[in-house]
């Protein structure tokens, strides 16, 4: 078996100390004291640096990156199997500096050749295969770890994001401001001038935000995501999307926050989430034109929506009466707008909440029996595979429910509250919904990845302790992963592939938990540097034939923070492959058996992404 000293040093940022080593029980007592000093002064020295704190100062920075603190450290994971794969390594190179916001699916330059008509050119627009970047997407210089959670709720550190542009452009409307060397985010907004508290606290006048019984959001046109950033303090967990525009690095800023985002617009195409999954949707003056298109975005949003599910909409052109004349907008040109947003409601069979000053709030039918008796029908949606949504064209139709036989009846079945709906069996899954899937599979599915992850707490002493905010997984499953790890110190956006063999993300939503649907041949819709950690289960026994293993781990580098942390779990096979990939891409690796023994052919990756920034000596040793 290999030393494990060298394996400890490149894990000093994420391993336990654990000693076995017999050489390291011969010291002198007065070395090892001494030796655990220096390393705990430098490491705080240099934690210090890259806290946000600091400014600029080489000193800690040359002691941080010269001093070897991991001869404490002797920890022996390296599986039986590893093979010696350093020959033949191919060394990957930063990108040009321009790069260092680029976003693969939402490029700028792209989406300018595209029509304007319906945000079409807002969408994704990805790469050809020969257009494809093929280095590494560099972090601006300064670029620090962000605060942790509930600080980071609050302050980014500028040289992480560095768009001034929304501090001047939205200054009187109390999104962002610029303060030294931070952006400071006082939870103000465009609907919300008195904070968000205060606006949330309305809601809460008619939704049930406090009881659990709503724990999953999407916000449409979601700006700096201050709704969902103070909705957690509800346990309310929330989507975000807004497109790359004008305004600059908004879900950026959302996501160095630590709040779930993604870029995304309502447009032509479905969005990315299964139907039936969102407890409440919101748009706070998020200008889109609810009552166009004979109210097809209002469909869209009931096919999100869970039966009973709420709607807010805040801003023009609720209040048109009063507000006309401060909109500069036509008073005609308003009451029409919201005229056919009351028609469409209607239509939906949505029932009307609450409506005082600038805010109205809708409640979605619990079932299609409450609505038999209506005048006016919908044109329903003639499609089977109402989940089946990637890349397909919205449509002015309404999604049905599934069926019951009482109008008092909640189509689906009743959702529990949070945190009880977390365990409890899916209705999905207790009427058979997806096939090969059953309560026993579930309960089991559970089970397996609690004993996963705290055989990863047993490796990474981090997991729990707030260091990773953003979390992935690549390949949910059912979200057990997800569920294994709750905490209001973290979350974790649940990524479905679209070449997984159960599409099983209504599920996920059903736990409480979020998620998006999403093909791994492409890029993922975020900026680079907005996740913590990832987590890569079978992804690549997955998309093995189906397109590159190179470009996946690319854009797994793309979206990871520097000294962020991967953990991946796979057959020794693609395993290996993947190491010897990520050895030039600057990833330290710990290849470890499964944790019930070293005869298990899957195996688990650990990698660290190191530090790095732009105009840094382009050495990609993994040494």
């Amino acid at each position: 078996m290999k030393s494990s000293n060298g394996s400890a040093n490149k894990f000093r940022h994420i391993m336990a100390k654990k000693g076995n080593s017999g050489d390291n029980k011969s010291r002198s007592s007065i070395s090892i004291f001494i030796i655990a000093g220096l390393c705990c002064f430098f490491y705080l020295l240099g934690a210090w640096k890259r806290s946000g704190f600091g400014k600029g100062d080489m000193i800690a920075d040359w002691v941080n990156r010269q001093t070897d603190c991991g001869i404490l450290s002797n920890l022996n994971y390296e599986t039986h199997h590893g093979n010696d794969d350093s020959e033949g390594v191919k060394e990957f190179k930063p990108c040009n500096s321009h790069y260092i916001d680029y976003t693969p699916c939402h490029d700028q330059i792209r989406a300018m050749t595209f029509p304007q008509e319906n945000m079409l050119y807002r969408e994704r627009h990805c790469p050809l295969e020969e257009e494809k970047l093929h280095c590494l997407v560099p972090a601006p210089k300064g670029y620090v770890t962000p605060f942790r959670w509930p600080k980071s709720r609050d302050y980014v550190p500028y040289a992480n994001a560095p768009h001034k542009s929304l501090t001047v452009e939205k200054a009187v409307e109390n999104w962002i401001h610029y303060e030294g060397n931070v952006f400071r985010f006082p939870g103000g907004g465009t609907q919300f001038p008195d904070g968000a508290d205060a606006y949330i606290d309305e809601l809460a006048t008619v939704i049930p935000l406090d009881n659990g019984m709503v724990r999953t959001a999407l916000d449409t046109g979601c700006g700096v995501a201050s709704w969902g950033a103070y909705l957690f303090k509800k346990n309310v967990i929330t989507m975000s999307i807004a497109p790359r525009d004008s305004h600059d690095a908004q879900v950026q800023f959302a996501l160095e926050r630590g709040v779930p985002a993604v870029i995304g617009v309502l447009g032509t195409m479905k969005l990315p989430y299964p139907s039936g999954a969102f407890d409440m949707a919101h748009c706070s003056r998020c200008l889109i034109p609810w009552g166009a298109k004979d109210g097809m975005y209002m469909m869209e949003v009931d096919r999100v929506l869970r039966p009973g599910g709420y709607w807010v909409l805040s801003g023009s052109p609720i209040g048109w009466g009063n507000n006309y004349e401060r909109w500069n907008q036509s008073k005609e040109e308003l009451e029409e707008e919201q005229s056919k947003i009351e028609q469409t409601a209607k239509l939906l069979c949505w029932e009307k909440k609450h409506e005082k000053g600038e805010i109205a709030i809708w409640r979605k039918r619990l079932s299609n029996e409450n609505c038999r008796d209506q005048d006016s029908q919908p044109t329903m949606c003639q499609s089977t595979k109402a989940d089946d949504v990637w890349y397909k064209k919205m449509e002015a139709c309404v999604t049905p429910h599934p069926e019951t036989t009482d109008k008092d009846d909640v189509a689906g079945g009743t959702w529990k509250p949070f945190p009880e709906r977390l365990k409890a069996v899916p209705n999905r899954i207790s009427s058979g919904f997806i096939p090969g899937v059953s309560a026993e599979t579930y309960e089991k599915d559970n089970k397996s990845w609690k004993k996963h992850v705290n055989a990863y707490r047993r490796t990474n002493k981090l997991l729990d302790s707030g260091r990773y905010r953003n979390i992935m997984d690549m390949n949910a499953g059912l979200g057990s992963f997800a569920a294994a790890l709750e905490s209001p110190k973290l979350w974790v956006m649940n990524v479905m592939p679209t070449k997984a063999e159960k599409d099983t993300l209504g599920v996920i939503y059903e736990r409480g938990l979020i998620g998006i649907y999403h093909d791994w041949c492409e890029g993922f819709s975020t900026y680079p540097r907005t996740y913590d950690l990832i987590h890569a289960n079978g992804v690549f026994s997955l998309y093995k034939d189906k397109c590159s293993m190179e470009n996946i781990l690319l854009e797994m580098d793309r979206i990871l923070r520097p000294e962020g942390a991967v953990i991946f779990r796979d057959q020794e096979e693609e395993l290996t492959k993947v190491r010897k990939i990520v050895r030039g891409m600057r990833w330290n690796t710990q290849m470890v058996d499964h944790e019930d023994g070293p005869l298990i052919s899957e195996k688990v990756l650990f990698a660290v992404k190191k530090y790095w920034v732009v105009g840094e000596i382009n050495s990609t040793s993994s040494q």
